[in-house]
């Protein structure tokens, strides 16, 4: 019982909660309280009652930025939960047992603990493993968890070949935890795949960050990472390999959040070998350039077109791939972009989108992702 109440306490307490940003709200009315009642009292002009003003506007600070940044999380999904903000490793997982091989580009680190309906025995919950992935192409290295439905993990090796995969990725900034944590996607699968609305399917969940700090957005830079080639080449040869999954292209799909959702995207469009379907919610359709970036395109202007999603559905052949948006109006500039981007597509090309109306866009992002889910998944067929 005290262990049940312990964890429905961290759950509740939540970076990414309603009861911790109201919690850091009442910390901030008191502490502008307890000022408003104790300035009078400091008000002289000796060392003491000078330093207890300035730790008075400190406290009133300190205190009135965090419900701000919890505001700004929970709307952004950046953090899934204290001990994610607290990581210093981009998807850093704590996994317990070891697996020594990864000869084929994919080293199992170890198992994450998760629980559903009060199970956690892998027949009926599934599998959630940490791994790394080495690039035999790129030389890029990125840590990501695979989740494996129990129905995988009980089939022939004939018939996981025949289980879709979706790649998920997050934002930027972010980390991988965030899509266990805050969007818990394989607990959405089970509920999902239980409720008849979709076949079961290996997730893997990773950032586009694989080149900390830098923000690549998924490009192959020109002299630097080739970040494209991970996600389009390496990643997909070494989980299918390692768990003995397809390789055609009809049987993967990817979905992503804001800087990820531009990447799935792209990933469609540029390579149609690699990713069949994908869903991006609040994308962006052109790569950024800011600090976080640098010059992504080496200054050639006609890569970074291509790389500008509306500029190559106007300006290049359509592959034959499925594209789902979601956008609202908490995405700013991007909602109209999206609009654009759905005239923009034409045959073999096809798109569907869920366009909201109003909501911040963490309620975009929670009112979308288990539809664009369930929606990737029917876009894939395994040969």
């Amino acid at each position: 019982m005290k262990s049940d109440i312990r964890v429905a306490l961290a759950v509740s307490l939540g970076i990414a909660g309603a009861p911790a940003l109201l919690l850091a709200v009442l910390l901030a009315a008191a502490v502008f309280g307890g000022t408003v009642w104790l300035w009078p009292r400091l008000a002289g002009r000796g060392a003491r009652a000078v330093l207890g003003r300035a730790g008075l506007q400190l406290a009133i600070t300190l205190t009135m930025g965090v419900p701000l940044l919890l505001a700004v999380n929970s709307s952004y999904g950046f953090y899934g939960s204290w001990r994610d903000l607290r990581s210093s490793r981009l998807g850093g997982p704590e996994p317990t047992g070891t697996d020594p091989s990864g000869r084929d580009g994919l080293l199992v680190r170890g198992t994450h603990s998760w629980r559903y309906e009060g199970s956690d025995d892998p027949a009926v919950v599934g599998r959630v493993e940490a791994v790394t992935v080495r690039g035999a192409r790129s030389g890029l290295t990125a840590q990501a968890y695979v989740y494996l439905p129990p129905q995988y993990l009980r089939a022939t090796a004939r018939r996981r070949e025949e289980f879709p995969v979706v790649l998920v990725m997050s934002g930027f900034p972010s980390t991988t935890r965030v899509l266990l944590d805050l969007f818990r996607y394989p607990r959405l699968a089970l509920d999902t795949v239980r409720a008849g609305r979709m076949r079961p399917s290996v997730l893997v969940l990773t950032s586009p960050t694989v080149a900390p700090p830098r923000d690549t957005q998924c490009v192959d830079v020109p002299g630097g990472p080739r970040v494209e080639t991970f996600f389009a080449r390496d990643l997909r040869a070494a989980v299918a390999s390692h768990y003995g999954l397809t390789r055609d292209a009809r049987g993967w799909g990817v979905m992503g959040l804001s800087v990820g959702g531009y990447c799935a995207l792209k990933l469609a469009l540029r390579t149609p070998d690699a990713y069949r379907a994908a869903a991006g919610l609040s994308a962006s359709y052109e790569a950024a350039k800011d600090a976080a970036t640098g010059d992504l395109f080496g200054g050639d202007p006609l890569y970074r077109r291509e790389n500008d999603l509306l500029w190559r559905l106007r300006n290049r052949p359509q592959p034959p791939v499925s594209l789902l948006v979601a956008s609202g109006p908490a995405d700013g500039h991007r909602y109209p972009r999206t609009q654009e981007f759905i005239e923009a597509v034409r045959p073999p090309a096809r798109v569907s989108s869920i366009l909201l109306d109003r909501g911040a866009r963490g309620e975009t992002w929670s009112r979308a992702v288990p539809a664009a889910l369930e929606w990737l998944v029917g876009r894939l067929s395994p040969p």
